[in-house]
């Protein structure tokens, strides 16, 4: 089988990884900029700029985050260690592009903005988003990112098997070790918000739905999760902001 074939996105992906949300990156790094569109645009957020940096991480050369450029070497440096064929097949379609998330118009982030995301080609070859399949060498090369705290984008309401990205506890390491812009010791709340995609926003959404709401759990919190949630918080006398943060969380049973 070619690294290129797509199969099936396999169960069990992501084993005790999740991918960062919005929140953390905002409280962490701050906005690398005012305003977002679809297409990539400069980071102007000057506490961020020093941060950005340009560098040789193996296989092809990276603009991010300089800790998310660090952990790239590494990773590549053990595939190329345990699987040389799958090392001299990757390529990339970049890693800075602060933008919003594709399909979106407002609100949702992409990773990218920071630099702490990466899309990978294999052989040329960018795997198509939203079929729920991937390129085996994809598959292969998950376990590398998940082992250093990176969160594979197959795992999102809409496959992304192309993407890869610093996962939560990863960006709060990264904290700890003074590479954020963060104040040091800033405690960093655990939050979904508006904008927020992956598995936690699909439990968010099945809890919700059991608790009375209709909304699709697709993973991706959206206008009408968002709507969901401060009905909930309204219900339970809650501040009705759709931010489901400690209290709303614990209100839910999540």
């Amino acid at each position: 089988m070619s690294l290129t074939d797509r199969v099936q996105v396999p169960a069990g992906i992501n084993p005790g990884v999740k991918n960062a949300k919005q929140q953390t990156m905002l409280d962490l790094l701050g906005k690398p900029r005012d305003s977002f569109t679809q297409d990539c645009q400069p980071v102007t957020n000057p506490d961020l700029e020093p941060l950005i940096v340009t560098e040789d991480v193996g296989p092809f050369k990276v603009t991010g985050l300089k800790p998310a450029a660090a952990d790239l070497h590494e990773i590549f440096t053990n595939v190329k260690l345990a699987n040389p064929t799958l090392h001299a097949a990757l390529g990339t379609a970049g890693m800075l592009c602060p933008r919003l998330v594709r399909g979106t118009t407002r609100g949702s982030i992409s990773n990218h903005s920071w630099g702490t995301a990466i899309d990978i080609k294999i052989s040329g070859i960018l795997d198509p988003r939203g079929d729920d399949k991937a390129q085996t060498g994809l598959i292969q090369l998950a376990p590398f990112f998940n082992q250093r705290g990176w969160f594979w984008g197959a795992g999102f309401g809409t496959e992304d098997a192309m993407h890869f990205e610093a996962g939560d506890e990863r960006m709060r390491e990264w904290h700890t070790e003074g590479l954020s812009i963060a104040a040091a010791g800033a405690a960093i709340d655990e939050v979904l918000r508006f904008g927020d995609r992956g598995p936690d926003v699909r439990r968010l959404q099945e809890q919700l739905n059991s608790k009375g709401a209709n909304v699709e759990a697709d993973g991706d919190f959206g206008d009408k999760t968002q709507d969901a949630v401060k009905a909930f918080q309204e219900q339970q006398g809650l501040t009705a902001d759709g931010v489901v943060g400690p209290k709303t969380s614990a209100a839910l049973g999540l």
